[in-house]
């Protein structure tokens, strides 16, 4: 493509070759065939970036004003002059852009020699008419003529795949296809989670630019973390610590949007560490499940109570149980009836899995086992509530539900002065109005806390796990005394249900994976199944009371307003917004 501003010269006369082949000349000499770009009164690089300007710039002013005539349901037939006017000038754009670049480059393609003798002919051929009367100056274009070789068969290209997208999101915004089958029809996720986001776009009329769609493997949540995919939400994660905790460290990895939460949670750890550390008990490791089951009389759901409360059973219900799963271990069995209703809470170990699935699959073992003697039973429902699964519910905080641990510290007297800028004695009595009495007065059920909760969350979000398990998850008390001829801090938080898991959901994203990692229990446990999971629940609990110790300190020193100012406000002025 020939980007020199040429001198303007006069046509006089076009020769015919021999061959029969016609070249164009200036005074009867050879030169190259006239382009349309020699009449261009800017160099044709100019030309080219004032086309693409405005052509740019026109599809963007169109496209705002039908998508805002979309929203205002206005007819798209009906046209302003300005949007005449830009329509023209797109086409005007358009016809240079298609005219320069599509037909040249189809030319420039076919006209591509094929063989070495015809680049002799044209030798011979240059030879014979170059009857040149002048010699060859800087302002005459001396290149020697291009003679086009037979034009071959241009070849049809393919559809492209927006066109076929186009095709895809037309069928499924009439219904003809569901969004649903999308991932199974294309065989590929994220262009299924492309596709199904401008469906809603359109559908909507609303737009999802800033939900990003790059940088997320659809293929690893798919049947596993979400269905129906159109992007992923960016939370950012923080780091407090390191947390010492039973002698060894740890970095906590939090998701939050909420400012000043870590830097809290980092102040308790600082605390914790410069007081030799905290230690962690496990009292507890079983997952459950409850379904309920109806027979025609409570007289028979009390016979199956019995049965299951008989010691001489349980053996052989556990073998049906167990050999539904490697890991999963039936521990207990416990009923409670409700006239002829009868609910049935089976706790299991899990190992390093949350265990949710693991549990189901057992008890419905052990459900269909029991039909054999009890062919009166009617299984209601998998889960009948007793579980209790994703709400707040006594029957966790008293027995228990996941890993229940107990997590300790003695807090020195210089540390809390120092570091926490409170002292002992007003850690004490704030603990005790606010945490235990003000709970109390509220009813609280699990939440003898200042902001367990907030931990947990920020946790589970960062490692992958189920965050709707916050809610019994967070169940804590949390307990402060003087010791030490009262100079020192003893506090603990007891958490009798922290369901959490190392494999399995969310674990395996990428980077919840890589936080797992961090804290050096992805995975499952090579060394004793289970000990991830048990080892990550020390760790909640362990974040729990550094996070618990700083913000009480806070509040008890009067600084909680003060450190959300500086550290949860934006810092625009919304005055002027």
């Amino acid at each position: 493509m020939d980007v020199r501003r040429r001198q303007p010269v006069s046509v006089r006369s076009i020769k015919a070759n021999p061959n029969g082949k016609s070249l164009g000349g200036v005074n009867g000499d050879v030169h190259d065939p006239i382009k349309a770009s020699d009449a261009l009164p800017l160099p044709l690089y100019l030309a080219n970036a004032v086309f693409f300007g405005v052509f740019f710039s026109v599809v963007y002013f169109l496209l705002t004003r039908w998508r805002e005539k979309i929203r205002t349901s206005t007819p798209l037939h009906v046209v302003t002059l300005s949007e005449i006017a830009a329509i023209v000038t797109f086409l005007g754009s358009f016809i240079y852009l298609l005219g320069f670049f599509g037909i040249d480059f189809v030319q420039g393609f076919i006209a591509r020699p094929g063989h070495d003798n015809e680049w002799d002919a044209e030798d011979d051929i240059i030879v014979k008419d170059d009857a040149r009367a002048v010699p060859c100056g800087a302002a005459v274009d001396c290149a020697p003529p291009v003679v086009a070789s037979p034009k071959p068969k241009v070849p049809v290209p393919s559809p492209l795949s927006s066109e076929e997208d186009e095709e895809i999101i037309k069928s499924v915004v009439a219904g003809a296809i569901p969004s649903y089958t999308l991932e199974s029809r294309l065989g590929d996720c994220k262009r299924a989670a492309a596709i199904r986001r401008e469906v809603l776009q359109r559908m909507t009329g609303r737009s999802l630019d800033g939900l990003p769609l790059e940088g997320l493997d659809y293929e690893s949540i798919l049947g596993q973390c979400c269905e129906m995919a159109v992007g992923y939400v960016q939370i950012p994660v923080g780091i407090a610590g390191p947390l010492l905790l039973d002698g060894r460290e740890y970095s906590i990895p939090m998701a939050t949007t909420e400012g000043c939460l870590v830097a809290s949670t980092n102040r308790g750890c600082k605390a914790i560490y410069a007081s030799g550390g905290a230690t962690s008990v496990l009292l507890r490791d079983a997952m459950t499940r409850a379904p309920v089951v109806r027979f025609g009389n409570a007289k028979r759901a009390a016979e199956l109570m019995l049965f299951l409360d008989n010691p001489l059973n349980f053996d052989t219900l556990s073998v049906v149980f167990n050999k539904t799963t490697r890991f999963g271990r039936l521990q207990s069995i416990k009923c409670a009836i409700a006239g002829k209703n009868l609910y049935i809470r089976f706790s299991c170990s899990t190992g390093d899995a949350m265990g949710m699935n693991m549990i189901s699959k057992g008890v419905q073992n052990v459900l269909d086992f029991l039909q054999t003697d009890f062919p009166d039973m009617e299984t209601i429902g998998l889960s009948g509530n007793y579980c209790a699964d994703k709400k707040p519910a006594a029957v966790n905080w008293i027995e228990g539900r996941g890993k229940s641990v107990v997590c300790e510290a003695i807090i020195k007297e210089e540390v809390v002065k120092k570091v926490l800028k409170t002292n002992v004695a007003a850690l004490v009595e704030l603990n005790m109005l606010k945490n235990l009495t003000g709970s109390a007065m509220a009813g609280a059920l699990g939440g003898f806390n200042a902001h367990a909760s907030n931990i947990v969350s920020a946790v589970y979000i960062a490692t992958g796990q189920d965050p709707a398990q916050n809610v019994e998850s967070s169940h804590c008390i949390t307990m402060m005394e003087a010791v030490n001829n009262g100079k020192d801090l003893h506090i603990s938080v007891t958490m009798p249900s922290i369901e959490v898991g190392t494999v399995g959901g969310g674990t395996q994203l990428a980077s919840q994976s890589a936080c797992l990692n961090l804290l050096g229990v992805k995975g499952a446990s090579k060394e004793s199944p289970g000990m991830n999971a048990r080892q990550l629940a020390a760790i909640v609990a362990g974040s729990v009371l550094a996070g618990e110790l700083s913000v009480m300190s806070a509040i008890a020193a009067g600084q909680l307003v003060s450190s959300h100012m500086k550290y949860n406000r934006s810092s625009k002025d919304v005055s002027k917004a």
